[in-house]
């Protein structure tokens, strides 16, 4: 987030300890989606005794140090009897095991939350798993990450490792402990320490939700326990080199490394594949000594691949990964196996003229689409709910994720490849993370002499954990202020030792550091409420250039959504007084309350006069404005004179139940935000331009589109007709580009100060492949662009568009019908207006719900929110696992600005 003028965001010690700063090894992180943890003890976890293996442990039992009295010792050694302690998962924070152990009420709902004592959690809590091995002649290392803030670590009543030495949320450990274990039962025991994001580098919170009462405290990543023989292979990864433009040839570039963990000398021999393509060499160690193995084209000519499988990101092309796997022998024998999965591209991000950052992916330009993520509140994992919302980001359009800290697991990035979603990570702002560079009021203490290794080995870790991932395309060190000359060149070092393979960028603001310079990114806002005709402008947060996070900031959900979330006089609150606070906002003083969008929403829409009249304005209003934000940057893109190169909607989701910066809410439940990005991101697209009344006809398609008609038609909002007018013979090249079909006059006669514009664009064969409609004003929103701060640009007067409020009401009836197979069902749903006058049903709203009238969800729906005149229809379809209808029949709830509510069945 954006820098603030207040304060509101944002081992070698024995032989049992291996290597803190230790790159993460190659598959050692794969995991699966885990369950909530069951009540009762936490389970045991079986280790295979083959050499190259190991399991995550399944869970912990866990209790605060506040009522553990026993020694470390004893709660840590086998057989301790840990009654009264909370199961918790094998990735998990304190508070999230206590939320599953019921603990706690539904944090999410009202302020449940803030009857949490924090009290709690400013006292060290235990860790503890049992793990059963069979065979003690192999080596055993306990090899993890993600602790928050540091844990001393104990093995069968040994401390193996200080907290001094395990601390921040992402460094790399490998511990040996090879001489602790014994055959059977062995206890590994963590006494985490207590989380203060402005003082530990770990993972805060910012401004984006009310943050928990553990602030994040706990075990979020696996700890895996792995097996091993006299020599261990580490650091495995795969170099690529694309040939670009022509994409016919990739050399690849395998290293490791070889580490003797005996004390006489061995020689290993190490053997690899790729696909069919296979390399083998003899490495002679002496003792303990670590050797990088590499192997290029130049001595294994299998490693040039002519024709290679090229990764693209989605729409541009396929997602082919390919797999390298290692083997390193001794005598014969397997002593470790390594594999990573990885794909071949070539991303750069050179700066522009107007010196703004560029992507290229495989040689061709890229306008970055994209929205800013958010785990869970308790940085729960759950694969099925991460994959969910990554099909979302799909069904959007969007190409991109930027992650501002809280980089989540390997499985997260993975999927990110499957699915072709571009990633964008870096560290946090406003915390401990920036301490050194932070502006005026910022929080997070500076930097001592102790933190500068912990930065490196993050940076080391996070750099061979994620440069594999085709899907990763930089890396931000910054992100609202660059990195002073040495914690820059510790990144950069790190980064370089990793053979880093993608962009590195000083910062998401203007934020130049000494060596990289200018970010070529921009952190101008807004993050509140502003008119659509704002994106426009080609200042401030207005489409040129890269915008790394903004938006309009309030999302106001779905109906559905609030109610799950307030309480009843909260609902009443929310759409009558706009100065109160709203705890489901955030915690900071500047974006405490609604006051700014409400103010908008009552100047443009009129007053509200109940809550369903609230929201369904909140819909509108939402709608507009996202669809506005990213139709001006896909206009502008390809613009000769300071082109919009990329732009990250702030917020994609949100981590919690949540009034602001979010496309798709905590339920993933979808409302104007939602379908106005849609919309705007469509393949082939007709858009309105707010600044100079053009109509415009965009082609996201590689392709070349021709024989295009472009119709524009302005009505009164009772459907009388004011205008209109076709262009026919158009053609859009691909890629992006856009052109321009008409310019509506800047007077028509009669047009009242509401009126709507509807928008058709057909093919050669007359068939519709994209309409739009908006609702305008004679009257325009006005800025005060001198006015303007770091969080919005005021507007002195609004448009006008109160005459929506005479729109006669209009029946639009539904039929609906449902196919269900191999666990996914479509609803296929007809619309039609048959209404008896002139008067359009406008953005009629289509909600799939189950036998008790509750949103079936998630659910991608072909178009939504649409807009029909009468005697017009339209067929939608909404894709859903079956499951998720919990047994019952499926209906549809039809709704709309000016169409009464009513549910039909869809069986």
């Amino acid at each position: 987030m954006f820098s603030r003028p207040v304060p509101t965001r944002r081992y070698a010690v024995t032989a049992l300890v291996l290597g803190l700063l230790g790159s993460l090894t190659s598959g050692a992180w794969a995991g699966v989606r885990h369950p909530a943890p069951p009540h009762g003890p936490a389970p045991v976890t079986r280790v295979p005794s083959a050499a190259g293996t190991g399991a995550p442990l399944g869970g912990f039992a866990i209790q605060s140090s506040a009522k553990v009295s026993d020694s470390p010792a004893a709660v840590s050694s086998p057989g301790y009897p840990a009654r009264g302690w909370f199961p918790a998962g094998p990735r998990s924070t304190v508070l999230a095991a206590l939320l599953a152990d019921g603990v706690y009420a539904d944090p999410f709902y009202s302020t449940n939350q803030r009857k949490i004592p924090k009290a709690d959690f400013q006292v060290p809590w235990w860790y503890r798993s049992d793990f059963t091995v069979e065979d003690t002649t192999r080596r055993t290392f306990l090899d993890f990450s993600g602790v928050i803030s540091a844990a001393d670590v104990y093995v069968n009543g040994h401390r193996v490792a200080k907290a001094a030495d395990v601390t921040g949320a992402y460094p790399h450990h490998e511990l040996d402990v090879t001489p602790l274990i014994r055959s059977g039962t062995n206890t590994v025991a963590f006494r985490v320490q207590p989380n203060d994001p402005d003082k530990n580098l770990t993972m805060g919170w910012i401004d984006w939700l009310q943050p928990p009462a553990d602030r994040n405290m706990g075990i979020v990543r696996d700890v895996v326990v792995r097996r091993g023989g006299p020599v261990a292979l580490r650091d495995a990864h795969v170099v690529t080199a694309l040939a670009v433009p022509s994409l016919a040839t990739a050399d690849l570039t395998v290293k490791a490394q070889v580490r003797n963990d005996t004390g006489a000398a061995v020689t290993a021999v190490v053997t690899g594949h790729i696909g069919a393509t296979a390399f083998t060499r003899r490495v002679p160690l002496a003792a303990h000594e670590t050797r990088t193995v590499t192997f290029s084209p130049a001595d294994t000519p299998g490693l040039r691949l002519t024709s290679p499988k090229v990764w693209w990101p989605a729409g541009m092309g396929g997602q082919p990964l390919y797999g390298l796997d290692l083997t390193a022998s001794v005598a014969g024998t397997t002593s470790d196996t390594a594999h990573q999965t990885f794909g071949i591209r070539d991303v750069r991000a050179p700066l522009n003229a107007d010196g703004a950052r560029q992507y290229r992916i495989n040689g061709r330009k890229l306008l970055i689409k994209g929205g800013g993520w958010s785990p869970d509140e308790f940085l729960r994992w759950d694969r099925g709910y991460v994959e969910d919302r990554l099909k979302y980001a799909l069904d959007l359009g969007l190409n991109t994720i930027r992650l501002e800290g809280h980089l989540e697991p390997d499985e997260f990035f993975d999927l990110a490849d499957r699915y072709g979603v571009l990633t964008l990570p870096g560290w946090e702002c406003c915390d401990k993370w920036e301490g050194q560079v932070n502006g005026s009021g910022e929080s997070g203490d500076p930097w001592t002499a102790a933190d500068y290794p912990v930065a490196k080995a993050s940076m080391a870790a996070e750099a061979a954990r994620l440069r594999d991932h085709p899907s990763v395309i930089s890396f931000l060190i910054g992100s609202d202020f660059a990195p002073d000359a040495r914690i820059e060149k510790t990144y950069l070092d790190a980064l370089k030792a990793a053979d880093w393979p993608v962009p590195v960028v000083s910062a998401a603001s203007e934020k130049p550091s000494p060596r990289l310079g200018g970010s070529g990114m921009k952190m101008t806002g807004p993050y509140d409420w502003v008119p659509p005709a704002y994106w426009y402008a080609k200042r401030e947060g207005g489409a040129t250039g890269f915008n790394s996070e903004t938006s309009a900031g309030p999302s106001i959900p779905t109906l559905d959504t609030l109610r799950r979330m307030l309480t009843p006089a909260e609902l009443d609150t929310l759409w009558k007084d706009p100065d109160a606070k709203q705890y489901h906002r955030s915690p900071s003083p500047v974006f405490g309350t609604l006051k700014i969008y409400d103010a908008a929403l009552t100047g443009r829409y009129g007053s509200p006069t109940s809550l369903a009249d609230y929201v369904r304005k909140a819909q509108l209003a939402q709608y507009e404005n996202v669809r506005a934000q990213f139709e001006a940057y896909d206009r502008n893109a390809t613009d000769s004179a300071r082109p919009s190169t990329g732009v990250i909607h702030w917020m994609f989701n949100s981590g919690w139940t949540s009034l602001h910066w979010q496309l798709t809410d905590r339920y993933l439940d979808q409302g104007g935000a939602y379908f106005g990005v849609k919309k705007a991101n469509e393949p082939l697209h007709v858009q309105y331009s707010y600044d100079n009344r053009s109509v415009v006809v965009v082609n996201h398609r590689h392709a070349a589109a021709s024989g295009l008609t472009a119709r524009a038609t302005l009505f009164d909002p009772d459907g009388t007709q004011r205008y209109d007018k076709a262009v026919s013979g158009l053609k859009v090249s691909g890629d992006g580009a856009h052109g321009t079909a008409l310019t509506l006059p800047s007077a028509v006669s009669g047009l009242p100060s509401t009126y709507l514009l509807r928008l058709v664009l057909t093919d050669a064969d007359g068939k519709e492949v994209s309409r739009n409609v908006y609702w305008l004003s004679t009257r325009p929103d006005t800025l005060d662009w001198n006015g303007t701060t770091w969080y919005y640009t005021p507007t002195t007067s609004y448009a006008d568009l109160k005459g929506l409020a005479s729109m006669a009401r209009v029946p639009v009836p539904a039929t609906a019908a449902t196919e269900s197979s191999g666990g996914t069902s479509t609803t296929t749903v007809t619309l039609r207006n048959t209404g008896s006058g002139k008067t359009p049903a406008l953005l009629t709203d289509v909600h799939l719900v189950d036998g008790r009238g509750k949103p079936v969800l998630p659910v991608r729906w072909s178009d939504n929110e649409v807009s029909l005149w009468p005697g017009e229809s339209v067929t939608l379809t909404a894709t859903y696992r079956t499951a998720d209808l919990h047994g019952s029949a499926p209906s549809v709830r039809v709704s709309g600005w000016n169409t009464p509510e009513r549910t039909v069945p869809a069986a």
